[in-house]
């Protein structure tokens, strides 16, 4: 369940397709929702003004009634983190950028990423029906678990959560390499049954697999082959999810979303 939805809203086409989708949420959830814009200091009281018309009209226009319009001044990514915190918001939203990003770590939105101390939702599709279909990666660590359980109260009843574990055996024979999956699939089988007594009964419908291979190849085939809505990310898990303060994996997704991307730190 969330409750306060922010939305940062910074003029582009894609920012509209975040409000829509956030819009959703809200209606979902029964949640506030707030539309932040983080105004450019250089620009003139007319321009200023153009931009506050211009976000009035959008948030009439998708937003539910009530839905609120914040203005705020200085660099994005400090001032949509401090938002957050000041209003005590459960769930950040994004536009995806579709241009190509060459994976600069100074980025607002990789700044936005590693510190946003609530899920992230980058909105990359233009489809705004609940989400019906939904992919998370899952490996050992208490952080994709948390993805796993965020993503499951995102969802609505009778979607469905697929959990995915990819496993990257170590070198021996063929019969070594099967009892290694043999072992992995016993794991995450137990791991999903903890997981799963902790969460609501009435939820998205969740189910299992571990593959073989690497994780990157793994997540886009099960993306294509299962037409997911939605990938969910634990950006400080282990493996191929934690490298440097945003992991590789999660950072490679949120610059080249191929559909909604989730991140829960």
């Amino acid at each position: 369940m969330f409750n306060h939805i922010l939305v940062a809203h910074d003029l582009r086409d894609t920012a509209d397709l975040a409000l829509c989708r956030a819009a959703q949420l809200a209606r979902q959830h029964n949640a506030r929702l707030t539309l932040l814009h983080v105004l450019d200091p250089s620009l003139g009281a007319p321009e200023q003004d153009q931009a506050r018309q211009a976000l009035d009209r959008s948030l009439t226009r998708y937003a539910p009634p009530g839905s609120e319009l914040c203005l705020r001044s200085g660099k994005p990514a400090e001032v949509v983190l401090q938002q957050l915190q000041a209003l005590g918001c459960d769930l950040l939203v994004l536009g995806a950028h579709h241009q190509r990003h060459d994976f600069f770590s100074g980025t607002s939105l990789d700044r936005i990423a590693r510190s946003c101390p609530v899920p992230l939702l980058l909105v990359a599709r233009n489809d705004f029906q609940p989400y019906q279909r939904a992919i998370a990666a899952l490996d050992f660590s208490l952080c994709a678990c948390s993805a796993l359980g965020r993503a499951y109260h995102l969802l609505p009843a009778g979607a469905e959560l697929h959990a995915v574990h990819v496993f990257e055996p170590d070198k021996g024979t063929a019969q070594q390499v099967e009892a290694q999956l043999q072992i992995q699939r016993a794991l995450i089988e137990q791991l999903l049954t903890d997981e799963a007594q902790n969460l609501p009964s009435q939820g998205p419908t969740l189910s299992h697999e571990v593959l073989q291979g690497g994780i990157l190849r793994c997540l886009q085939e099960q993306l294509k082959t299962r037409r997911s809505e939605l990938l969910v990310l634990g950006c400080h898990g282990r493996s191929a999810l934690s490298q440097a303060l945003l992991g590789s994996l999660a950072q490679h997704f949120l610059h080249r979303a191929p559909c909604d991307i989730f991140v829960v730190r």
